[in-house]
């Protein structure tokens, strides 16, 4: 004999706690877990202010990173408390969930009542066909992309590190990407460079940069700066992005940036390639290291010749670029772990990836002191590094 969907129903709800949204606005201002487990679409009607989102079809595979503690109390709503209650026997019965309950009535009983409804940010039907991989990643999802499109990201350099790290971070969907390089492409930078191309040769490498993401994602705003960044204007440049990715060449200017990074806060995320060799950390400001708590003094010249002297394997900067854009992401996002006092050392001749601890320095000449102490903010005064670096070679 068959069972009817009501008698189904009335089976599964015969097996959990169902709470009164009354009794739910009172739990929620004591911190209760409330999770919303309808569909992404549903959202634009509005959600309980707080509340997680974690679509029932997806309950197997998100809900453990959303909640991790099996014994935390969780309500759970949905349109109509139908498919709260089969998502709450399913976290009880076989996800191991102690202390699940499904809110009577769902959200449409909820607004009835008068109680305060939030409407969220919602993508647009293209967006949600976009970043649809996005979405399904459990640490990302909805809220993460939102956040990714909010974001303002720095590159410094439209060169090899540049190039690949701008294209992934534009198609993540980063909002605003803003460029800062003075130089225009040359034929040899096509051999790594793989933002420029061809018919590009002799045009200024921001706008050959502007057009290549423009044509891969629309929804990302250029911001170009064709200047070379010094002392005068890195402050300014830098004050309004959240994270600055570091694709510079040469000690001065990296010197340069970490003083106005820890001026600023601002976290950087730092790759530099020579040869089959490739460097990574990132450096957060007061919370790990600074450039110059790892390199207190540039090295000699002939210990660190540039690319244009020495040579580099082509697909290294796509690597190390690669690596730079997933740890602007994971700042963004706030989730994972980034490489903050970390220095990761790639060997593409051994396919190795090596990991140096590296420790704040408490005798560093930057970081060891506030931040209003280590420049001007308006005269944007700072060491003449170029006499810095020259001497120490």
């Amino acid at each position: 004999m068959s069972v009817t969907g009501a008698e189904l129903l009335r089976r599964v709800k015969s097996e959990i706690v169902e709470v009164d949204p009354a009794e739910v606005k009172e739990l929620r201002e004591e911190g209760v877990v409330i999770v919303d487990v309808r569909e992404t679409e549903e959202l634009s009607a509005g959600k309980i202010p707080g509340a997680k989102h974690v679509p029932r079809a997806y309950l197997e595979s998100r809900f453990e990173a959303t909640v991790p503690d099996r014994g935390a109390a969780v309500i759970l709503y949905c349109a109509s408390g139908v498919r709260s209650a089969y998502a709450a026997r399913t976290l009880v019965n076989e996800l191991g969930y102690q202390n699940v309950r499904s809110m009577t009535g769902g959200i449409t009983l909820w607004k009835d009542r008068g109680y305060e409804v939030e409407i969220p940010r919602t993508l647009s039907a293209e967006q949600l066909d976009r970043y649809s991989r996005h979405l399904l990643v459990p640490e990302i999802g909805l809220e993460g992309q939102q956040k990714l499109l909010d974001a303002k990201v720095l590159l410094l350099g439209a060169g090899g590190l540049g190039s690949p790290a701008a294209l992934y971070l534009a198609a993540a969907g980063v909002g605003t990407l803003g460029i800062v390089d003075n130089d225009a492409v040359d034929r040899s930078n096509l051999q790594r460079q793989v933002i420029h191309n061809s018919e590009r040769i002799g045009v200024p490498k921001v706008d050959s940069a502007e057009q290549t993401i423009t044509a891969l994602n629309p929804d990302v705003n250029v911001v170009k700066y064709p200047v070379r960044i010094d002392a005068s204007n890195i402050l300014e440049i830098i004050s309004d992005y959240d994270v600055i990715v570091d694709g510079l060449d040469n000690f001065p200017t990296r010197y340069l940036l970490n003083d106005a990074s820890v001026r600023l806060k601002k976290p950087v995320v730092s790759a530099s390639i020579l040869g089959f060799d490739g460097q990574l950390s990132v450096f957060v400001p007061y919370e790990g290291p600074c450039y110059r708590c790892l390199f207190r003094e540039p090295p000699p010249a002939e210990l660190a010749p540039s690319c244009g002297a020495n040579g580099v394997l082509g697909v290294l900067p796509g690597t190390m670029g690669l690596l730079q854009a997933t740890e602007v992401v994971k700042l963004i996002c706030g989730i994972g772990e980034p490489a903050i006092g970390r220095l990761l050392l790639y060997d593409a001749l051994a396919a190795t990836l090596t990991e140096v601890k590296v420790r704040r320095d408490p005798a560093c000449p930057i970081c060891s002191r506030a931040p209003e102490e280590i420049s001007d903010q308006e005269m944007g005064v700072f060491p003449d590094y170029e006499a810095f670096c020259a001497a120490a070679g």
